[in-house]
């Protein structure tokens, strides 16, 4: 029978994420910088624990401005020092709760930065790997980032997202265009339950694209987040699909 994790992204400054965290099976924890607190981040590993849900850190440019999805021109030490802050803070609050910090899956623009950058990806990589080796990382499926970081020695998690469309290349629409997201309920589930059957997902330019997908990103900043995580639940049952992490 196949499985999929379920991930979402926590701790910043939603509503209602101890209501998503029931729905999924892992989640990736703001780590106070490009959004949240070490009380919402507390708050999120206590509920996660509860609902004996992976836990991940999710570390992003230091711009709460821009919610972390504005490229930043850091140096390499700026940049270094920023991940592990963040990554100190995390699983220091996680050692506080005994519970285990199992990946990385860093946020927003650097994210997508690292997925095409390989100095980026490179010292993504190694400042994970210096901090703590044992943890996995996350990231786009088929990206450079994970090619780079599996190189290193890392495990890594293949990340697909159900509400964003894919160009031919593998990346994601950027958020910079209107057709960015998939907007329609339908479609994403359609989306979702193609990658994980038949490992393509369809591209804006019409060209169905190879992918893996060890995890389903579900956004929980959206309108809809709730009863859409509960649609792909269903879905993914009907077709016997496990989810875990």
């Amino acid at each position: 029978m196949k499985h999929v994790d379920l991930n979402v992204d926590l701790a910043e400054g939603c509503e209602n994420d101890e209501m998503l965290l029931r729905l999924v099976s892992s989640t990736n924890i703001a780590c106070g910088l490009h959004a949240g607190d070490y009380n919402e981040m507390r708050k999120a590993i206590k509920w996660a624990k509860e609902n004996g849900i992976r836990v991940g850190a999710h570390p992003g440019f230091p711009d709460r401005e821009n919610f972390g999805r504005t490229n930043m021109q850091l140096t390499d030490e700026e940049l270094v020092a920023c991940l592990l802050y963040q990554l100190g803070a995390i699983k220091a609050l996680c050692e506080s709760e005994n519970i285990p910090l199992s990946y990385v899956k860093p946020h927003g623009a650097l994210y997508n930065q690292a997925a095409k950058d390989p100095a980026l990806a490179h010292l993504i990589a190694h400042t994970i790997k210096q901090f703590d080796p044992t943890l996995a990382l996350m990231g786009l499926s088929g990206s450079l980032m994970l090619n780079v970081a599996q190189a290193e020695g890392l495990n890594i998690i293949s990340e697909v997202f159900a509400d964003r469309h894919y160009l031919a290349d593998g990346s994601l629409v950027p958020r910079s265009r209107d057709d960015a997201l998939v907007e329609n309920d339908e479609e994403a589930i359609h989306q979702v339950l193609q990658m994980i059957l038949s490992g393509t997902v369809s591209s804006v330019d019409g060209v169905d694209v190879a992918i893996k997908a060890d995890s389903i990103c579900i956004h929980g900043d959206g309108i809809h987040a709730i009863e859409f995580a509960k649609k792909i639940r269903v879905a993914l049952a009907e077709k016997q699909v496990n989810i875990r992490a």
